[in-house]
């Protein structure tokens, strides 16, 4: 797999994507500042054409650097749930070694735990929460704030629920407190006591808000795998190919922000020029945190030095 760093072929794209942008912000912007030059920028330009091709090679990196992030920093992931839903029996099973300790005692883990697995060469860094609940135990208290702060970077939660019980009122309680656009999968725990086989089941409406469930065991492994090929699926990982750029998530991230800008300068009508060059506006801002600071100055002169206006 051919992955490519941040200071070569990924900022040599990014800076080329920045240069088309500007090309077409400046002809937006000639056409607004100098109406009387009686010049149509925009069609002899073919600005909306430029604005597509845009469009489209920022998609084609912006999925090469979601990948390399996604290897590069891995996820993290939480494990919620009522106490003694086996939260911490489930981070063992994943890591393969008794991290947390495991009592019929709810309450039993008291802080975060926190430890990293590897699956298929990409790094999970899963959090085992203390038990979400009202408590008066001052350590339990610290250890659940804690756990607030791990819910509030996780890129997915994984809500473990006990058959016996189902999504009670405690479970409810802590789906309340969660991140409104984390990610969700309900795990059905402790399949050993029910009998009941593994099983992955997507596309549902759970009143988790999970539209992935599995019904697993944490005690004897069975459904781990399952557990495993959903996490990859959640994070987009689309297995090894070429070209893979080593970007971190802030780098998506602006990366996302300027193709929203683009997508919705693609919408705004002839009559919307303004709204055009403020939506293209936004995406270079948002580029500017990767390539740097490209003020209103540097783009006036740009137009000066391409065209001969007021000449």
């Amino acid at each position: 797999m051919a992955v490519r760093s941040l200071k070569g072929a990924f900022s040599q794209h990014i800076h080329a994507l920045v240069d088309e942008l500007i090309t077409l912000r400046m002809l937006v912007e000639a056409t607004l500042d100098f109406p009387e030059e009686d010049i149509d920028f925009l069609e002899a330009a073919d600005a909306r054409g430029k604005l597509a091709g845009l469009q489209g090679r920022l998609k084609t990196v912006l999925a090469q650097a979601q990948q390399g992030a996604v290897l590069r920093e891995g996820m993290n992931v939480v494990l919620v749930g009522a106490p003694n839903v086996g939260k911490s029996s489930l981070l063992n099973a994943l890591a393969g070694d008794d991290i947390a300790i495991v009592t019929d005692i709810a309450g039993t883990t008291r802080d975060t735990v926190r430890e990293q697995i590897t699956i298929d060469g990409i790094p999970v860094h899963i959090t085992d929460t203390a038990g979400l609940r009202d408590t008066d135990d001052t350590v339990e208290k610290i250890g659940i704030e804690r756990s607030g702060k791990a819910l509030a970077e996780a890129d997915l939660a994984l809500i473990l629920t006990d058959p016996a019980e189902g999504l009670n009122q405690k479970t409810r309680d802590i789906l309340a407190a969660l991140p409104p656009h984390l990610k969700k999968i309900e795990i059905r725990n402790k399949i050993d006591l029910t009998g009941t086989a593994p099983a992955l089941s997507d596309g549902l409406t759970l009143e988790s808000g999970a539209d992935t469930l599995i019904a697993l065991s944490a005690k004897t492994g069975a459904g781990l795998d399952l557990l495993k090929q959903a996490l990859l699926r959640q994070i987009g990982w689309q297995g090894e190919s070429e070209g893979l750029f080593l970007a971190r998530r802030r780098h998506t991230l602006a990366l996302e922000t300027a193709q929203t800008e683009l997508d919705n300068a693609a919408l705004c009508g002839n009559n919307q020029i303004e709204l055009m060059a403020e939506h293209l506006r936004l995406a270079q801002a948002a580029c500017s945190g990767i390539t740097g600071e490209f003020t209103a100055d540097d783009l006036l002169g740009v137009i000066f030095s391409r065209f001969c206006i007021g000449k």
